[in-house]
């Protein structure tokens, strides 16, 4: 049975070091050295036919050793987050840190968790905000518009409310995740407008250090307000029936796209909570 120790590290981001015994291993180990031997081709040797031994020592091991890693730790980790019952948010980072053929192997894991959010008094900073953008009364004049307007911040104003309020860190793993999303979105749509990053970058008079690092705060300010919505609408008890994604799905004029979207009813989901918790903020 596997052991392991609980390191803590700054930002809801724990580091997990396991030690698996080599009889966990031995089959997954042996079931994928089979594989690599009968696809080996040696010279001197029919396809599949070499020694064990020289397969071996032809074979890159770190990348058979991170092979049965990726079979074994499955099930290895989620024993572990059971275990210290942790609220992991995206897949670990995975290190080989020992591996021999019949001894113990020593994995370490840094884990991304879900942040501890203090909401603070953010439903009385988003009212003190709205009464700040109340206008003066003038006589004779009807401010009956003005006032029904004031009711209302936009999106912008009520999210900068919330993050300027709410108290969380979110670990570095999580946010670099959320960049590299951006940059992917960014490359696919330079290739699609026939550019490549290179030229995009010249038209827009930036640095890929410049872009990096704009995005880096992009990822942050996103995952923030995706967090903060989340564990408000948790405290208020925010919920989505199957006639809320119905309604929505009504008003989708394409089959083909209602039909798509309907295989996606977790994402609806989340968007239709997401946008009921927004107008719950701005209604307060």
């Amino acid at each position: 049975m596997s052991s392991s120790t609980l390191k803590q590290l700054p930002k809801s981001t724990v580091e997990l070091e396991i030690r698996i015994p080599w009889e966990e291993i031995k089959t997954s180990y042996e079931k994928i050295l089979d594989r690599v031997i009968s696809e080996s081709e040696l010279p001197g040797f029919r396809k599949g036919k070499a020694p064990k031994d020289l397969v071996i020592k032809d074979q890159n091991r770190s990348k058979l050793y991170e092979e049965v890693v990726r079979e074994v730790m499955p099930k290895v980790y989620r024993d572990e987050i059971q275990k210290y019952k942790l609220s992991p948010v995206i897949s670990p980072k995975v290190e080989v840190l020992e591996a021999k053929e019949g001894k113990e192997w020593v994995i370490k894991a840094s884990v991304a968790l879900k942040p501890s959010i203090n909401l603070k008094n953010y439903k009385e900073k988003i009212r003190e905000f709205k009464k700040s953008k109340v206008k003066i009364w003038t006589p004779g004049k009807s401010h009956e518009k003005d006032d029904q307007a004031n009711k209302k911040i936009n999106l912008d104003e009520l999210l900068n409310v919330i993050l300027s309020t709410v108290e969380f860190e979110i670990s570095d793993m999580i946010v670099e995740q959320e960049q590299n999303r951006l940059l992917a979105d960014l490359i696919d749509q330079t290739h699609k407008l026939g550019l490549s990053v290179e030229q995009y970058l010249l038209a827009k008079g930036k640095t890929t250090e410049g872009l990096r690092s704009e995005y880096a705060e992009q990822a942050l300010k996103n995952l923030k307000t995706e967090f903060a919505l989340n564990e408000i609408a948790d405290g208020e008890k925010i919920t989505v029936t199957q006639e809320d994604i119905d309604k929505l799905l009504k008003n989708v004029e394409k089959t083909e796209e209602r039909e798509k979207l309907k295989k996606e009813s977790y994402y609806l989901a989340h968007l239709i909570r997401q946008q009921k918790t927004l107008d719950f903020l701005n209604n307060l």
